[in-house]
C-alpha cells in the first residue's frame, strides 16, 4: 500500500517539494498512525528545505517535511490501547520532539506518531486550529508563563503577525497587561490591533523601536517577548524599561536576538533564552491541553491565515518566506477541516 506524500526531493526552493507515493507508515511499539486531516507548515520547515541547519538536524533528501499533524487515529502498534483508534488528535510526528528530534513526516496523507504526545481534540474546535496549536499553542503559554505578566504592565511582542504572536496578544491582554504589537505591514498591525494590541508599530520603518517605547510613556516596555530575532530583536531590547525582562523564543529574521549581557545586566534586565523556555522541566502534554482547552472555550482565537492542498505545498513555503503569511500557514488533507 502506498499514500501521497510531499517530498524535499534535494535541498532548494520551494519548487523541491513534489508530491510522491510512499510507502505506508506502519505502526511500531507505542506508536499509531494517524490519518491526516491538517499539517502545520512551519518557518523552520522551509530553512530546513532550503538546506539551513544541517549541523541540528542531519536531514538527508528525499525526506518529507513537517513535524505536527491532526487527524482521526487509524491504526496502532504493540501496546498502544485500541481505543485510540477513531479519536481525533493533534501530535507531533513520531521523529519530532521539543528540544530535538527532526520535524519530519507530516505532509502526508498518513503519518506516524508516538501514543505518548497524542492529545485529544476537545468538541466544537476543528482539526485545523488543533494543528494550528501544535507547536504555537504550548510555546505561546511557555513562554507567557515564563514571563510573568502583571496587570498593568507594558509589554512589546515582535513577530506580533504570526501565529505565536497572535496568541501572546490575546494572554498577554488577558492577564491585564498593556500590548504594543509589532509586525511587517498593514494587514499584520490590522489583525494584531483587532486582537487588542493597545499600539501597533510597522518594524520595517525607521525608529520603530523609539516609537515602541513612546508608546509606553517613554519608560520602556516591562517585558519584550521576541519572536522575530535578529537585528530586529535586539533593536526590541533598546525599548525596554530598566529591570525589564527580554523573553527571546524566535528566530524569524534569520537568527536569534544577540543581547549584550553585561549592557543587561548593568540595567537589570533578566534575559530568558528559549533553552530558559524549553526546559526539561515543562509539562509540554499539560500545555497541549490546556491550549485547545483555551480555544475550545473561545477565550484564545487560533488565527489561521493561509491554507493549501498537499500538491500546493510549495505555495505554502512561498507565502511563508515572502513574509506575507498572516498568522497560522496550514496544509489542509480534508475537506471536513
Amino acid at each position: 500500500m502506498v499514500v501521497r506524500a510531499v517530498q524535499v526531493a534535494e535541498f532548494g526552493g520551494p519548487e523541491v517539494l513534489t508530491v510522491r507515493e510512499v510507502p505506508e507508515p506502519v505502526p511500531g511499539p507505542g506508536e499509531v498512525v494517524v490519518d491526516v486531516a491538517a499539517a502545520d507548515v512551519m518557518f523552520l520547515d522551509a530553512r530546513l528545505r532550503g538546506g539551513w541547519g544541517g549541523d541540528y538536524f542531519q536531514l538527508a533528501t528525499p525526506y518529507v517535511p513537517g513535524g505536527a499533524v491532526a487527524g482521526v487515529v487509524g491504526a496502532v502498534g504493540d501496546g498502544v490501547d485500541e481505543s485510540w483508534i477513531g479519536k481525533r488528535v493533534t501530535t507531533a510526528t513520531a521523529a519530532s520532539k521539543i528540544g530535538g528530534g527532526r520535524p519530519i513526516g507530516g505532509y502526508a496523507e498518513k503519518a506516524l506518531a508516538s501514543a505518548a504526545t497524542l492529545t485529544v481534540v476537545p468538541d466544537g474546535l476543528s482539526l485545523a486550529q488543533a494543528v494550528a496549536l501544535a507547536h504555537d499553542g504550548q510555546t505561546a503559554l511557555a513562554v507567557f508563563d515564563k514571563a510573568a505578566i502583571q496587570p498593568g504592565e507594558w509589554v512589546l511582542i515582535t513577530a506580533a503577525g504570526g501565529g505565536l504572536g497572535t496568541l501572546l496578544i490575546q494572554l498577554a491582554r488577558a492577564a491585564g497587561a498593556h500590548v504594543v504589537a509589532a509586525a511587517r505591514g498593514s494587514a499584520k498591525l490590522a489583525l494584531a490591533e483587532r486582537l487588542g494590541a493597545d499600539v501597533v508599530v510597522d518594524y520595517t520603518e525607521p525608529g520603530w523601536s523609539d516609537k515602541a517605547r513612546a508608546a509606553t510613556g517613554g519608560s520602556g516596555a516591562n517585558v519584550v517577548l521576541d519572536g522575530a530575532g535578529g537585528a530586529l530583536g535586539e533593536a526590541a531590547f533598546d525599548a525596554i524599561a530598566d529591570n525589564g525582562r527580554f523573553l527571546g523564543y524566535g528566530m524569524a529574521a534569520g537568527e536569534f536576538a544577540a543581547i549584550d549581557s553585561a549592557s543587561a545586566a548593568a540595567r537589570g534586565i533578566t534575559v530568558t533564552g528559549l533553552l530558559d523556555v524549553t526546559d526539561a522541566e515543562t509539562d509540554w502534554s499539560r500545555l497541549a491541553e490546556r491550549s485547545l482547552a483555551e480555544a475550545a472555550a473561545g477565550r484564545l482565537e487560533v488565527v489561521i491565515g493561509q491554507t493549501f492542498p498537499l500538491d500546493a505545498a510549495e505555495k505554502a513555503h512561498a507565502a511563508i518566506e515572502s513574509r506575507t503569511a498572516v498568522g497560522r500557514t496550514l496544509l489542509t488533507l480534508d475537506s471536513a477541516v
